[in-house]
């Protein structure tokens, strides 16, 4: 058996595997863990571009008990026996992550009252979180040409935060990918190569991995607001995936299908473009039962009755009765 590594965060220890970094770390011990925009752990070579899980090591290891010079970014940073990482606790780390997230906004666009992307959004909640009430730049925003990337996925390029999870998701998840990250610096772009189409079988799983509204599911663009929604568990039988969904109903329809997501917002199975576009009847899919996003979650407002605390009387948490 390996021997396991202790480290300590926030004043908070846990026992890991070596090989584990400290954000993997931080999300075992639970509470205040580092935000990830960048960062999938179902995606191979993630990690390391947004910088907004920075971190301070105030002690390297039981060996070398110097702390390192900068902060480092705990998605690529493994953990050594007798680490001492501060998080939420070092007013240095909070200020750089603050830093982080105002140059995230820089050039994206205030499209939160028409992104259907509101309300599920990892860097509104980040900048919720992170973010100051004015901006400091005074220069144009980025400005991109529209461009049709297919029938299924529409693209907000002036959005996008070259987090390069839809890159790396459709890499690893399709036989071909047909798009990436074109030009270089201020001008870099997610755009697909000589204006081909995004229509590969598990390509619809970009959307999921996006943390912000630059890809977007065209069939259910404008039909509702998220937290208007309802979720709930279905699944179907189906030979190219799981079959095992998320159904959005607004009334007894379903307006959109998508991945099951873990507590971290990242998909715990990805799903065919057949499932997640081309299934929208009722009769499609067998209903487990509401989907529990979290009491976190704007999705959830007024969604649920709590259960009843009664020796006598057990009942499961349900949507409120219109």
């Amino acid at each position: 058996m390996e021997n396991l590594l202790k480290v300590t965060i926030d004043g908070k220890s846990i026992e890991v595997p070596p090989g584990t970094t400290i954000l993997q770390a931080a999300r075992q011990l639970g509470g205040n863990y580092p935000p990830a925009m960048c960062y999938y752990s179902s995606l191979k070579d993630t990690g390391g571009k947004c910088r907004v899980c920075l971190v301070k090591v105030a002690q390297t290891s039981e060996t070398n008990p110097r702390p390192m010079p900068k902060l480092v970014a705990s998605c690529l940073t493994r953990v050594e026996q007798g680490m001492v990482v501060e998080n939420q606790s070092s007013p240095e780390v909070l200020e750089a992550r603050n830093g982080v997230v105002e140059f995230l906004l820089i050039n994206h666009p205030l499209d939160c009252p028409v992104c259907d992307q509101a309300g599920e959004c990892d860097l509104q909640n980040l900048s919720y979180e992170h973010g100051t009430e004015g901006t400091r730049y005074e220069e144009q925003r980025r400005e991109f040409n529209k461009i049709d990337i297919g029938p299924y996925v529409q693209l907000h390029m002036t959005r996008c935060i070259l987090c390069y999870r839809c890159v790396y998701a459709a890499e690893q998840l399709t036989d071909s990918r047909v798009h990436g990250v074109l030009n270089r610096g201020d001008v870099s772009e997610i755009s697909t190569y000589i204006q081909n189409a995004i229509d590969k079988d598990f390509s619809g799983n970009i959307i999921d991995v996006c943390p912000v509204g630059a890809l977007t599911d065209k069939t259910y663009r404008f039909k509702q607001r998220v937290w208007f929604s309802k979720p709930f568990n279905a699944h179907r039988s189906c030979a190219k995936c799981s079959g095992q969904t998320i159904a959005w109903m607004k009334g007894d329809a379903i307006i959109r299908i998508t991945a099951r997501k873990n507590a971290f917002g990242e998909v715990e199975d990805f799903i065919c473009n057949e499932c997640r576009f081309e299934h929208k009847q009722l009769s499609d899919w067998t209903i487990e039962g509401p989907r529990d996003m979290g009491e976190d979650s704007v999705i959830s407002a007024n969604k649920y009755e709590l259960p009843v605390i009664s020796p006598a009387v057990n009942v499961d948490a349900k949507f409120v009765s219109e």
